[in-house]
């Protein structure tokens, strides 16, 4: 009897067993690379020395730099058009919408499997999609035809029951998750909803839940293909596409997990972590400055809906400013022909295209000490562009409940509940999707001035010498490690520039002592890169001159990255390593043999115990300077 997520992976399988830790390489049908971290994945994939993708179906999205205050984000999306074309990709324009969400809508389908360069990439589990996010590099491997390894995840049965109370929505299940799991507790795991309190959900609201798994640190989350999944396909205009998909009645879960929906009320999540979850009643009367409603976790056309009715006849908070961020251009269609639109507006929010927007830290920075509340899924300190301000996660209800009153509100204080049905029919316009060229011969790809080569890297050699150039602590995220926002996010097809940026919010010196030092090496506690799929935080480093990392744990994404470009991901075998290194001191790390690989603290006269917890095949690539290496000499065989 077997899980929805064991019979997905089998039917993809190419290399490797199930048994859960071993690393396994699954087919892929589908990738997405979006304007941030695509941009590094086509130049990968370029690198490689490929003319067509070889999926089923690519898509390239235009979303999270939108704003375009000079040439470099301009330049990108040109280059992104141009390599689109000619390689075979679908290109969504700007405009067009957040890439899960328009994915959602328009591309996701039951019983595939899709690899994304973000990590929000298996908010497509809503559909029974196998979906999981990357590094660019492991997705421009996947589009060249290279399976996808990674461990095959223990599967955790998340069993739903009941059905929510007024007032109560997808996000309070999903932060409900993250107050039991944690912000790690899902590293290694896939998260499989079943039960009956699956049913009474729509495919938007699924969506949310598997987006947020995404901050459990989990390889993807995944819910059954039913009769909500076909009807929201067959509005969509894709009937075809639905296929009936579950796991075994007798199915055996690696581990089980039990929501009781009746029992939730609204919840929130405080500064500055996704996984710091209380109830909204815990912390209501909390003045609120701002208040921003949007991101591809809730800006779906229902969730916009209920926005719209709880504002109507009502007015923002006079100190407020609220924005909202429909998710598509579908839904802000919907939104315009309903009166949805009209209602939002007349209440004094502010409305913001369809894109990411202020969850990538893009515009509406708050004010300094600001509380925000926002409908996002990442509230790590200095993310939304003040490094100051109170970030907290919220529903939908509780975001709108908040911007009437002024307060942090339990949104069951507003009366009744609208709760919107999806159409029968969507509005369908995919105008702004372009498809490749038929003659890509002829499509000239035009690189502006920001758009460098791919630094090349030598393979590690057996012995690495080198000095701490910094020590952290747990949770470090890949935000503190190459921040987003309107700075940083132009120069992602820069990687000398952006390594001017790494661990700037940290340590603003830090690019100038790995240059002084020619490099060195990291210490960190536990799950070290959670957050962002960016490999720039991989990347960035290596360019510095950073051979290995050695951490507690770390960030499933993250550690994958670091092996791509041929950075050591060392971990401690025990608690007493990380106090036996301090910044500074100067260690030897002896690799000739990965299985066993020793690291001598020089500097103390001193052995700390630490392992390469990594596969053969990753082993072999690190040691060979990278994936890109590697898969750019067997394209030449």
């Amino acid at each position: 009897m077997r899980t929805l997520t064991e019979k997905l992976i089998e039917s993809h399988l190419m290399d490797g067993s199930m048994a859960p830790g071993d690393e396994i390489g699954v087919r892929i049908d589908q990738t997405l690379i979006q304007d941030s971290l695509g941009t590094l994945a086509a130049l990968e994939f370029e690198a490689m020395g490929v003319h067509r993708v070889a999926t089923e179906l690519s898509v390239c999205f235009v979303d999270h730099n939108t704003l375009q205050d000079d040439y470099r984000n301009a330049d990108d999306h040109v280059y992104l058009a141009g390599f689109s074309a000619k390689h075979g990709l679908v290109y969504s324009r700007p405009g067009n919408g957040i890439c899960h969400q328009v994915f959602l809508e328009r591309f996701a389908a039951p019983g595939k499997t899709l690899l994304g360069a973000d990590s929000h990439t298996p908010t497509a589990g809503a559909v029974g999609c196998l979906s999981i996010g990357a590094g660019g590099l492991d997705v421009a491997a996947a589009m060249v035809g290279e399976p996808f390894y990674f461990e095959a995840p223990r599967v955790v049965g998340v069993e739903l029951t009941g059905r929510l109370p007024p007032h109560v929505s997808a996000k309070d299940i999903a932060l409900e998750v993250l107050r039991r799991v944690g912000v790690s507790g899902g590293v290694g795991k896939a998260l499989e909803y079943y039960g009956p309190g699956v049913e009474g959900l729509s495919v938007p609201e699924r969506g949310t839940i598997a987006n947020m798994g995404a901050e459990t640190g989990a390889t993807t989350s995944i819910f059954p293909s039913d009769q909500a999944t076909r009807r929201f396909l067959e509005a969509q205009g894709r009937l075809d596409a639905w296929v009936e998909l579950r796991s075994d009645d007798e199915a055996e879960y690696n581990e089980s997990l039990t929501i009781d929906l009746c029992e939730l009320e609204p919840m929130i999540a405080v500064p500055h972590s996704p996984g710091n979850v209380k109830k909204v009643r815990e912390v209501q009367g909390l003045t609120v400055d701002q208040v921003c409603v949007g991101s591809c976790t809730n800006s779906s056309l229902s969730d916009l809906r209920v926005v719209a009715r709880l504002l109507r006849g009502r007015t923002i908070y006079p100190h407020v400013s609220l924005t909202v961020s429909p998710g598509s251009k579908q839904v802000l269609s919907h939104l315009a022909a309903g009166g949805e639109l009209k209602t939002i507006i007349d209440s004094g929010a502010r409305l913001l295209e369809c894109a990411c927007g202020p969850c990538i830290g893009m515009g509406q920075a708050p004010p300094t000490g600001g509380v925000s509340l926002r409908t996002f899924n990442r509230n790590f300190k200095g993310r939304s562009g003040t490094p100051s301000a109170k970030v907290y996660l919220c529903s939908p209800e509780t975001a709108v409940a908040s911007a009437i009153t002024g307060v942090i509100t339990d949104p069951r204080n507003l009366g009744e509940h609208p709760k919107p049905v999806d159409p029968v029919r969507f509005k369908v316009n995919d105008s702004l999707l372009v498809q490749p060229s038929e003659t890509p011969d002829t499509v000239q790809i035009i690189r502006g001035p920001n758009i460098k080569p791919l630094p090349e890297f030598k393979p590690l050699p057996p012995t690495l010498e080198g000095e701490v150039l910094l020590k952290l602590g747990d949770d470090v995220t890949t935000d503190d490690i190459i921040a987003g926002g309107a700075k940083v996010l132009p120069l992602r097809s820069n990687i000398p520039e952006i390594s001017k940026y790494v661990f700037e919010q940290i340590d603003p010196g830090f690019h100038g002592r790995a240059a002084e030092k020619g490099g060195g090496f990291l210490v960190a506690g536990a799950n070290y890169g959670q957050g962002s799929s960016r490999e720039h935080a991989a990347l960035a480093p290596k360019y510095l001159g950073v051979q290995a990392i050695i951490a507690r744990s770390f960030a499933r994404i993250h550690k994958s990255n670091l092996v791509n470009f041929g950075v050591m991901p060392l971990e401690f075998m025990d608690e007493a390593g990380y106090t036996r290194i301090g910044q500074g001191d100067k260690l030897l790390i002896d690799a000739r043999d990965p299985g066993d690989v020793r690291l001598m603290n020089v500097s103390k006269g001193l052995e700390v115990a630490v392992k390469l917890d990594v596969g053969r095949r990753a082993k072999e690539t690190l040691m060979g300077g990278g994936r890109l290496a590697y898969i750019r000499d067997k394209t030449r065989r």
